[in-house]
């Protein structure tokens, strides 16, 4: 039993959607009261810290509505049903970056909203890179601008807030701490 475990006593998903799903659940709580959670359902992603031989961190840019803004990310995407998440990082910087990798290296996986949202992230590391001559297409409604930061570049990225999620502030750390080793 996990501490301060809440159990689910019942639940009505509100929502089904491409991406997500949204439940509602009625839990009873450790002290034997009740309450509601709203939780998001998410098949996981993956995201990649792409490093040239160069050592420059590949980057993409691209608009994300729920922010209304365009940020500056690592390539990353959704796990499609019964896909491997070692099969989707390749996928993902292909269809982003154009670049396939020598050398694919899982680091760990992570939550990203544990408050209210299942969604795992999976860090992987590709080194080695390569550009691809007829790289599979992306996502028809995605639109994105490949950049390639030096390091210090990126950790200016990250001051100026065009690196804004947890994600890519994380692997500009982790780049980081690899470089200078």
């Amino acid at each position: 039993m996990n501490k301060y475990e809440e159990k689910t006593i019942s639940g009505e998903t509100l929502y089904e959607g491409k991406v997500i799903s949204l439940r509602v659940e009625e839990v009873q709580l450790p002290d034997g009261n009740q309450a509601k959670r709203e939780l998001i359902k998410h098949p996981g992603a993956v995201s990649v810290i792409a490093i040239t031989d160069d050592n420059k961190l590949v980057l993409v840019e691209q608009y994300r509505k729920a922010l209304e803004r365009s940020l500056i990310e690592i390539p990353a995407g959704k796990i499609d049903p019964g896909e491997a998440p070692e099969i989707t990082a390749v996928r993902e910087l292909e269809e982003e970056t154009g670049y396939g990798a020598k050398d694919f290296r899982y680091i760990q996986s992570f939550a990203t909203s544990p408050g209210f949202a299942d969604e795992i992230i999976h860090l992987y590391l590709a080194r080695g890179l390569y550009k691809i001559d007829n790289p599979a297409a992306g996502d028809e409604d995605e639109f994105i601008d490949l950049l390639e930061v030096t390091i210090e570049e990126a950790e200016e990225l990250v001051a100026s807030g065009e690196i804004y999620d947890a994600k890519t502030a994380f692997a500009v750390l982790y780049a980081k701490n690899l470089l200078t080793e």
